[in-house]
C-alpha cells in the first residue's frame, strides 16, 4: 500500500522560540508553512470558547499519582517520580545521561516543554540580549596567557567566534522585541539597540530593593531585567493588559504557564495571531519520526499524527526546531535509518559535539522583612557589570555573565517546597522529605524564617565548549516507538567551576552589601550534581567551515540544500544570558535568508 505524500512550501519541526519566529515571518509575506508540534495546544482564557484555559497548575512538576521508573538497565529503576502534562512519560520517552560514578540514570531534563510554544510557555521569561563580546570569544581571547584553570589550553582552542555579529543581530533582536513583546529598561546595559521596543516596566516588588542595594553599593550599573510579559497592550498580536497594570503582578505568570496570555510565548505572541492566514496550519501532537533524503535535499519527512498513523510530507524547505537535544536525536534517528544521510549531517564527526546548557549558579537570604512575593514578576533589577571586558580580564577568566535577582521564587510555601534542597528537575519536591528537621515547631519556623522573606540572586555566563560533551543516541534504552532515546555524556571544565565559584561569590557580595541579611548562601551547579537543566545548546554548531560545524552561517545544513536547524543547536557557545531571545532574533534572521530563496 502505497502512503500518500503531502506537498508543502515549507515544514517546520517545533513551534518553540527556534521554529516560531521564521514561521512569523514567511506567513507574512505570503508563504505556506505546516508547523509539526510534538505537544498539545493549551489555550489561554481568551482563546478558549469557554472562558477557561487549558492551563493547570502543574505544567513543570504534576501532582498526580506517584509513579516508577520501569525502564530497564539505568541506575534509578524502581524510583519514584511524578508526570507533568507537558513532558513525556519518563517510562515512555526519557532522557538517559551518564552520571558522574559512570552509571546511566533516565531524566526528564532536557524537555524545555512538549507543547505548542515550547520552553516560552514555561519560562521565567527573561530575556537580555547577549553582548557583542558573547559572539567573538575567540577574538577576545587570542594571545592570552593569562587564564585561570585551564591547564590544558582547551578554553582558547575551543572558544569560537560566531558567524555573525552583533551588528548583523542587532536588528532581528529589536525585531523580536517588538514582536514578542517585552518590558525593561536600556539605561545601565552593556547592550546598544537601534530601535527601543521595550514596554515600561512595572513597579518593582518591595523585597527586590535589598539586591538593588547590594548593586549600588557595589558600584555596578542595574537595569530593569528585561522580561517577556506585557504590561501595555500589544499591537502586534492584538493582546490587551488589565485595566490596573498592576494586576499583571503574579508570580504564577513566570513560573508556570500563563492562562492569561500576558507572558510572550511563542504561541500568544506570533502563532496564534496567524490563524486565520491561508498559508499557515498548526498540527499538534504530531511527533516526527525521521527524515529521508535524496541526494543533497530532504524529501520526506515522516510523522506520526495525534491517532498515531504514519503520515509523510514533502516540502522546499525543512526546518528542525524541537529544543537542542531533541533535534540531534531526530538528525541521528535520521542518519541511523540512512547512510547517505549520516554521511552527510555528520562527516566530520560533529553532530552532537559540544554540547552546552550555561554556568549558572547565584546565592541567596533571608532579608529584615516580609514582601507578598507572589504579587510580582520573575526579576525586577539585573546587571552587566560581570559581563564587560575589563571585569572578565580582571578576574583571569574567559567569558562573563549576567547577574539578576530572582523574585518570584518561593512565592507560596508550596513553591518553596518544590525547590528546597532539590538537585535538579528528577528530584523537585522530594526536599521536604529528605530534611527530617522540617516537622513540627521544626516546620513552622522554617516558614516563619523563609516565606516571602527569601531573596536569590542567579547569574548566567558561557560554559566551556567541550568536544566531549556530547549528545548520542543510548544503544540499548527506546522510546515507546521502539526508537533510540537521547544519551546525554556531560562535565564541567574545570574554568567552568572557577567561573562559576567566582559569580557565585560576587551575588552573595550583593546580598551581603544590601542590608542586614541573615543565612547568606551562595553556590554553583559545579558544584553539585546539576547535568542539564533547561538551557540545552550545542550539538549542532554552525561556523564558517564545513570541517568545524555542522550548519553554514545561515544554519543550513553544510551537505544539504534545504536543511535549516534553528533552535539552540547552532549556538557554538552559550552566551552571558538567557538564550531565548536570541534564539528568537537567530530564527528571525534565518526567516529572511528563507525569504531570499523562496
Amino acid at each position: 500500500m502505497t502512503t500518500e505524500v503531502e506537498q508543502v512550501e515549507v515544514v517546520v519541526i517545533g513551534s518553540g522560540a527556534g521554529g516560531a519566529p521564521l514561521t512569523h515571518a514567511l506567513i507574512r509575506a505570503g508563504h505556506q508553512v505546516v508547523v509539526l508540534e510534538k505537544g498539545p495546544l493549551l489555550r489561554t482564557q481568551v482563546q478558549s470558547p469557554s472562558g477557561l484555559s487549558d492551563f493547570k497548575r502543574d505544567e513543570a512538576f504534576a501532582t498526580g499519582a506517584e509513579k516508577r521508573i520501569t525502564v530497564r538497565g539505568v541506575a534509578n529503576t524502581g524510583e519514584s517520580y511524578y508526570s507533568s502534562h507537558v513532558e513525556p512519560d519518563l517510562n515512555d520517552e526519557p532522557h538517559v545521561y551518564r552520571d558522574s560514578d559512570g552509571q546511566d540514570r533516565v531524566t526528564i531534563e532536557g524537555y524545555t516543554a512538549q507543547v505548542v510554544g515550547g520552553g516560552t510557555q514555561l519560562y521565567g521569561g527573561v530575556s537580555p540580549r547577549f553582548t557583542p563580546d558573547d559572539l567573538r570569544l575567540r577574538s577576545f581571547n587570542e594571545g592570552r596567557g593569562d587564564l585561570r584553570d585551564d591547564p590544558g589550553g582547551e578554553v582558547r582552542r575551543e572558544a569560537r567566534d560566531w558567524p555573525v555579529d552583533y551588528v548583523a543581530l542587532e536588528p532581528y533582536y529589536t525585531k523580536a522585541e517588538q514582536l514578542v513583546g517585552i518590558n525593561g529598561t536600556w539605561t545601565g546595559q552593556a547592550k546598544v539597540p537601534s530601535a527601543d521596543h521595550y514596554q515600561p516596566p512595572l513597579e518593582p516588588n518591595p523585597i527586590s530593593r535589598y539586591a538593588a542595594a547590594g548593586m549600588d553599593a557595589l558600584g555596578m550599573l542595574r537595569y530593569r531585567t528585561p522580561l517577556a510579559v506585557i504590561t501595555r497592550d500589544h499591537a502586534p498580536s492584538g493582546r490587551t493588559v488589565p485595566k490596573d497594570p498592576d494586576t499583571i503582578k503574579t508570580a504564577f505568570v513566570n513560573r508556570y504557564g500563563d492562562p492569561l496570555g500576558l507572558k510572550s510565548s511563542t504561541w500568544v505572541s506570533l502563532l496564534a495571531p496567524l490563524q486565520r492566514e491561508s498559508g499557515f496550519e498548526l498540527r499538534a501532537n504530531c511527533c516526527v519520526t525521521h527524515l529521508e533524503t535524496e541526494g543533497s535535499r530532504v524529501t520526506k519527512v515522516h510523522y506520526r499524527d495525534p491517532a498515531g498513523r504514519s503520515r509523510t510530507i514533502q516540502a522546499r524547505i525543512v526546518v528542525v526546531a524541537c529544543s537542542a537535544i531533541e533535534s540531534v536525536r531526530l538528525l541521528k534517528l535520521s542518519g541511523a535509518a540512512d547512510r547517505a544521510f549520516e554521511r552527510r549531517i555528520n562527516g566530520n564527526g560533529l553532530l552532537g559535539a559540544y554540547f552546552l546548557t550555561h554556568c549558572f549558579g547565584g546565592a541567596q537570604c533571608i532579608v529584615p522583612e516580609r514582601a507578598d512575593k507572589s504579587k510580582t514578576l520573575d526579576s525586577d533589577w539585573a546587571t552587566d557589570h560581570c559581563a564587560r571586558p575589563e571585569w572578565i580580564r580582571q578576574k583571569r577568566l574567559w567569558a562573563g555573565g549576567v547577574i539578576y535577582n530572582n523574585t518570584s521564587d518561593g512565592a507560596l510555601p508550596i513553591s518553596l517546597a518544590r525547590t528546597w534542597h532539590a538537585m535538579d528537575m528528577d528530584n523537585m519536591w522530594k526536599g521536604y522529605l529528605y530534611d527530617t528537621g522540617l516537622v513540627g515547631n521544626g516546620f513552622e519556623d522554617y516558614l516563619e524564617a523563609s516565606f516571602g522573606r527569601r531573596l536569590s540572586v542567579a547569574f548566567m555566563a558561557n560554559q566551556v565548549p567541550q568536544r566531549a560533551n556530547r549528545i548520542e543516541l543510548h544503544p540499548t534504552v527506546k522510546d515507546k516507538w521502539g526508537r533510540p532515546v537521547a544519551y546525554i555524556i556531560k562535565t564541567w571544565h574545570s574554568h567552568d567551576r572557577a567561573l562559576m565559584d567566582t559569580l557565585a561569590d560576587t551575588c552573595r557580595a550583593i546580598l551581603e552589601s544590601g542590608g542586614d541579611m541573615k543565612d547568606v548562601s551562595s553556590g554553583s551547579v559545579g558544584g553539585s550534581v546539576v547535568r542539564i537543566a533547561n538551557h540545552v545548546l550545542g550539538g549542532a554548531r554552525f561556523g564558517t567551515s564545513a570541517d568545524d560545524s555542522v550548519l553554514d552561517p545561515d544554519c543550513r545544513a553544510w551537505n544539504f540544500d534545504n536543511l535549516y536547524v534553528t533552535d539552540g543547536a547552532f549556538m557554538p557557545t552559550s552566551g552571558s544570558a538567557n538564550p531565548t531571545l536570541t534564539i528568537e532574533a537567530n530564527s528571525f534572521r534565518v526567516g529572511d535568508v528563507l525569504l531570499g530563496r523562496l
